[in-house]
């Protein structure tokens, strides 16, 4: 009797263990659980999520409206965005992709990385704004918009170029800062915009052009800020750009040139990753993006047009932005 009182008491004792382990890692995954679904990570890159970028007013009212927190992985610039997302394919780390443009959407398309959805608020929109993005699948929601444009230094010793063409003169040797199109959305937008003007002949130009180019940069930060520092007169960058020296009180010294070939679009976007941890969260932000208390912060943080159809922009919007009267398919 003895003997067995003991095993009965080791059973008892197995049992209870066994039943506490259990418990401490249901309690553990769920702990995780609710963690995931109260934390997003968005890849974007830097003028996005840096300190002047729109970023983290967006982050800080979703947190303050949802309770989720957003955190940003910089990728420098939209293309390097898609390529991290393809690289880790097989061990994902995001939740969602801010910086995808039009000229990119059939790539990440192709991928098969990201999933459909449609916001609940999708008729804020500009109306058309959404299939620059999408094809039979909602897979891109647009969240800001601009053409291409050369930004041109008024106080520079070369006179203002009028076309893709004038930039091949000799006058302009050196004088113009490009992109890199393999890292930045802004060096291909602008081969999508010489191809829309010279088709087959694109290469041609491009050897042309290459006389006149000072450098090309990774990404639209560094391009632009050489720009300003005055290393060059002529920088690829989009028809909005010059309100932000308006907006701060810089002047007019800079303006978008409008080009009698007419200029391409960037509509940008954002996309949920089908291996999302957090996809009830993602679209809450998806939403939120077009919303007009993020769209609000876009004009002014972002030097893009906002997508959402009721937010007004500033004077300085309506002063210095450049609305280009033709605007090219590709």
């Amino acid at each position: 009797m003895k003997k067995t009182l003991i095993f009965s008491i080791f059973c008892v004792s197995l049992l209870v263990c066994a039943s506490f382990v259990s418990c401490k890692k249901k309690s553990s995954v769920s702990n995780a659980d609710d963690a995931k679904s109260k934390e997003l990570i968005v890849y974007t890159y830097d003028s996005f999520s840096g300190e002047w970028g729109p970023g983290p007013e967006i982050a800080r009212l979703f947190k303050e409206k949802t309770g989720i927190t957003v955190t940003y992985k910089d990728c420098q610039d939209g293309v390097e965005v898609l390529t991290k997302a393809i690289l880790e394919k097989n061990n994902p780390v995001a939740d969602v992709l801010i910086g995808l443009d039009n000229n990119l959407a059939q790539q990440a398309e192709d991928t098969d990385l990201f999933l459909e959805y449609k916001p609940s608020n999708a008729s804020v929109l500009i109306k058309g704004m959404s299939d620059e993005l999408n094809g039979k699948k909602w897979i891109l929601t647009p969240y800001d918009y601009s053409h291409f444009a050369f930004i041109y230094n008024t106080q520079s010793d070369v006179p203002a170029p009028t076309c893709l063409e004038d930039l091949t003169k000799d006058i302009y040797k050196k004088k113009v800062i490009l992109m890199d199109s393999r890292t930045s959305t802004v060096g291909l937008g602008f081969d999508c915009w010489v191809k829309a003007v010279y088709g087959d002949k694109s290469s041609d130009y491009m050897s042309r052009l290459e006389k006149s180019v000072l450098t090309v940069s990774p990404g639209w930060s560094v391009g632009y800020g050489m720009f300003t520092d005055g290393e060059a007169p002529l920088v690829i960058s989009y028809t909005t750009s010059p309100a932000y020296h308006v907006e701060y009180g810089e002047g007019d010294q800079f303006k978008a040139l409008e080009f009698s070939d007419g200029h391409v679009m960037q509509v940008e976007g954002a996309a949920i990753l089908k291996s999302s941890k957090n996809v009830a969260g993602a679209k809450k932000f998806i939403d939120f993006l077009i919303s007009e208390d993020a769209q609000n912060i876009i004009p002014l943080t972002q030097w893009m047009f906002p997508i959402n159809k009721n937010v007004k922009l500033p004077d300085s919007y309506k002063t210095a932005a450049l609305i280009p009267a033709k605007t090219l398919k590709y």
